[in-house]
């Protein structure tokens, strides 16, 4: 075989798999979306099947006992709050980290990445039982939560592209009268932008979708209820009376559009963020 002929079947055995790893990708979505607008009945006799009819009341009917508003407003201001906090601690910590050249900064950095490798699970009860004895178990605590278990990662990040900016741009800025904030905000800060789109989904990703956090945190509490939480409640109350696939099918996909809105804006920065990150260590 000659090498154009080996290169054509070389391409046509990529583009296989590529199609092949995108319909494994894309089956769970298509399917969680066209059995939103089936019954009961019609998911469990044909969950691959194309609806009867292509209404709007099931989805509608779901928005409606998830308290969908009410919950993304809750959702929206946790994920929102977490991740600014998240951003800025992160970012200026690292940058602090890497700027120093001192033995303590390396040993922090070496420990905000040794954290990465903590299981939740081992800290899961003792922190619960700090947060209670505090007072907090309610969405400022749960924010702060948030912050903790998602700073090692983001400093992580951080810390390897904030090496690769030449320090002669903040000697510069000094210069011309700076001081060490307007330094990093008008002059590192933006440099940072794929590394910080990147952070922002990655944890905006987990916060939303988080389910243990805030069930552990806020549980069944009237009013306070995150998306997964509503989602997790309604089911068990439907549940009584059967497996409500025509609750929950909808339910999934109107607590998930949000997130994939967000992620099919900003997806080429998580690529360049995690190479930026982890390439320049």
């Amino acid at each position: 075989m000659s090498m154009k002929g080996r290169h054509t079947v070389g391409q046509i055995i990529t583009h296989i798999v590529m199609i092949s790893v995108a319909i494994y990708t894309l089956a769970p979505i298509v399917l969680l979306f066209i059995n939103s607008f089936k019954s009961n009945n019609e998911i469990v006799e044909s969950p691959v099947a194309l609806p009867s009819s292509w209404s709007f009341d099931k989805i509608i009917n779901a928005a409606g006992q998830i308290h969908f508003l009410k919950s993304l407003g809750i959702t929206f201001v946790i994920t929102v709050i977490s991740i600014t906090l998240l951003v800025l601690v992160s970012s200026l910590g690292a940058w602090v980290m890497v700027r120093s050249k001192t033995k303590f900064a390396h040993v922090l950095y070496l420990g905000f990445t040794a954290a990465m490798l903590i299981p939740f699970q081992s800290l899961m009860y003792p922190l619960l039982n700090i947060f209670d004895s505090m007072g907090m178990k309610n969405i400022p605590g749960l924010i702060i939560m948030y912050g903790g278990f998602g700073i090692s990662m983001s400093i992580f990040m951080y810390h390897g592209f904030i090496k690769s900016i030449p320090q002669s741009l903040e000697e510069a800025a000094i210069i011309d009268g700076a001081n060490l904030f307007q330094m990093f905000f008008y002059i590192v800060f933006p440099l940072l932008k794929s590394t910080t789109v990147t952070v922002i989904v990655m944890n905006g990703m987990w916060i939303w979708n988080d389910y243990l956090l805030p069930f552990l945190v806020i549980g069944n509490r009237e009013g306070v209820k995150t998306l997964t939480l509503e989602l997790y409640f309604a089911k068990l109350t439907a549940g009584q009376y059967g497996n409500p696939w025509e609750l929950i099918f909808p339910a999934v996909l109107v607590t998930s559009i949000p997130i994939m809105i967000l992620y099919i804006f900003v997806q080429k920065y998580i690529v360049a963020g995690v190479a930026d990150g982890a390439v320049k260590m």
